[in-house]
């Protein structure tokens, strides 16, 4: 086999984006620590029944609700984009991770629920949150390394997930209410 096959090997493009990103940031924070806080902007606009036009930089998707909950059931609903957003930082965080532990990863694969009790959301008992009363996680991942390697790789996942450290914990939010027309 060619060395430029062997060079352009996922694994190995991988390492050399993980390996670009992280010199370029620790020398970005060398010269300016302020540069290490980003702010990330979204926008929505109300669409359909109950659905939402999102924007994200130059992205953009659909957010629904199922029938059931009063929406077309044209996208996902936001409970599961949340779900979806904790499994791909966990993706991100696994590889970032596993890369600086020298860990191999053959295939990695994580799978989100979260219970919902809809008498919080409809305001029917105030006593229940609006939100999840439990995430789990199942991650399968498969490779070379150890049991013990790979609960090393987890712990270090979950210490530095930016969106489960969000889903865990407190997150300060302000609201400013604007009447227009």
């Amino acid at each position: 086999m060619s060395e430029t096959l062997l060079e352009t090997t996922p694994e190995i493009l991988r390492a050399e984006k993980l390996n670009a990103a992280g010199n370029a940031w620790a020398e970005r924070i060398a010269t300016n620590t302020a540069s290490a806080s980003l702010t990330f902007k979204t926008s929505g606009s109300a669409v359909g029944s109950v659905a939402t036009e999102i924007t994200a930089g130059k992205h953009s998707f659909l957010v629904d609700e199922p029938v059931g909950l009063a929406g077309d059931d044209a996208a996902a609903s936001p409970v599961e984009y949340a779900l979806g957003a904790l499994i791909s930082c966990q993706v991100v965080v696994y590889r970032l991770y596993a890369h600086q532990l020298g860990l191999k990863i053959d295939s990695l694969e994580i799978k989100a629920e979260g219970d919902l009790d809809v008498r919080g959301l409809f305001g029917i008992d105030e006593t229940i949150r609006p939100g999840f009363a439990g995430i789990r996680l199942k991650v399968e991942v498969s490779g070379p390394e150890t049991r013990e390697r790979y609960e090393e790789l987890q712990a270090a996942v979950d210490a530095h997930c930016p969106v489960f450290d969000i889903i865990a914990n407190p997150t300060p939010i302000t609201v400013e209410l604007f009447i227009t027309g």
